[in-house]
């Protein structure tokens, strides 16, 4: 679109009077709300270059304030990537206020450059006006001038030939009307100098100023295309960075739930299992001491205890003895019960878990040598004594081969 002349549609730097200037006026105020145009944008842009960057350090703020310190396993690992990940994302978002900040720079420093150059073609415009209107007054008045001599110049001609026709007038007097008509005609001469040569000054002038202000014109439409096509760049590119940082919004977002699939219930629980465990086997029991029974000496005779009975695998746990029991938990030597030491088959395996306690593994033949009221015995077995649950055992008998199990528990019968 032009500016100026040759075809529609065009903005005249003229109105119909030589001194209307309302169509310059019109581009000047076009410039003008471009200028306000730029510094809209600058002040949005700024303004959400500050809500980014306060974003983004409340962000880090909250990804480095909040603790999680008391959770373990995969669900602390979860915890602590998403608040590493808060924090990338406040960091993102504060870098996008720095990019969005250089765009403001942009438009500034396009402003300042495009204002720069406009002033210099106002002065150039404005040195050019001045005396244009100057002349063009000055040729208006050469004008006047020029009509009201001719116009004294005709009348002046026309009473000479009206004294020419009067013969009463006298010679003298003749002389008079046709000396004031020369010099009349001469002023009418004069004035049709001047105004000729102020005419063809004006149309100089004129023709320099017109050549003057198609310059500026094509000045200033190129600055308002560059105006809007960088405008449009700007706000164009400023959507880009906000849908980028959309994108590395989502892909924090991503990085989190893929931590969080390999959050698993059963790992934390053995975790914390793994890390707080105290050992594999209840606590044993207060041991009594019964000074009761005293030997002559004053001392104590035997110094009785009580241990947790061990559980046979599927059965439920239970302290002995039972009720109707000897409290006591006394040993009684196998001799006592006649016969001698007793053999006795393994049928599941043990682990010694105190200093006092027998291993033993399924299918050993021991030899026991003590019977303990509280479920435990002293085995023999190859050369070592020790401890162990009466109920992991069973009886070697001659006599019944088929019955492999002696209960040691009052109410276990695993034959019924």
């Amino acid at each position: 679109m032009s500016l100026y002349f040759d075809g529609p549609p065009t903005l005249t730097l003229q109105g119909t009077d030589f001194s209307d200037q309302s169509g310059y006026e019109a581009i000047l105020q076009r410039l003008q709300d471009g200028r306000h145009m730029c510094k809209d944008v600058e002040e949005l842009l700024k303004m959400r270059a500050l809500a980014e960057e306060k974003y983004g350090r409340d962000l880090v703020a909250i990804a480095r304030k909040a603790e999680g310190q008391t959770e373990i396993g995969t669900l602390k690992a979860s915890f602590d990537k998403l608040k590493a990940e808060i924090e990338k994302t406040g960091n993102l978002h504060i870098q996008l206020s720095e990019r969005i900040k250089e765009e403001v720079q942009k438009i500034e420093a396009f402003r300042e450059h495009q204002r720069e150059q406009r002033k210099k073609l106002e002065e150039i415009i404005e040195k050019l006006q001045k005396p244009k209107m100057l002349l063009h007054k000055k040729t208006m008045e050469s004008k006047r001038l020029y009509e009201q001599r001719f116009k004294e110049a005709e009348e002046a001609e026309q009473a000479v030939g009206k004294k020419t026709n009067v013969t009463t007038s006298t010679h003298r007097q003749s002389e008079k009307v046709m000396s004031r008509a020369r010099l009349c005609r001469q002023a009418a001469n004069l004035a049709e100098k001047q105004y000729k040569w102020n005419v063809d000054q004006l149309e100089k002038m004129c023709q320099d100023w017109e050549s003057t202000y198609r310059s500026a014109c094509e000045v200033f439409q190129q600055q308002e295309s560059e105006r809007i096509n960088i405008l449009r760049c700007v706000l164009w590119e400023h959507c880009n960075l906000l849908s980028m940082q959309c994108v590395q919004d989502d892909d924090c977002c991503e990085e989190v739930r893929k931590i969080l699939e390999q959050c698993d219930i059963i790992t934390d629980n053995n975790c914390f299992i793994k890390m707080k465990k105290t050992a594999c086997r209840p606590p044993a029991l207060i041991e009594f001491r019964s000074y009761s029974d005293l030997n002559a000496n004053g001392g104590v005779r035997r110094v009785e205890t009580k241990r947790l009975s061990v559980m046979l695998p599927g059965m439920s746990f239970s302290a002995y003895p039972e009720t109707g029991s000897n409290s006591a938990g006394s040993y009684t030597s196998a001799q006592q019960t006649g016969g001698g030491p007793e053999k006795y088959m393994v049928l599941y395996d043990f682990k010694a878990q105190e200093d006092d306690e027998l291993s033993i593994s399924k299918g050993q033949v021991v030899t026991i040598t003590e019977k303990g009221e509280d479920g435990w015995w002293r085995a023999w077995r190859d050369g070592i004594s020790g401890l162990v649950p009466k109920t992991y055992l069973t009886k070697i008998s001659v006599q019944s081969q088929s019955t492999r199990l002696v209960a040691a528990h009052p109410d276990y019968n695993p034959i019924k």
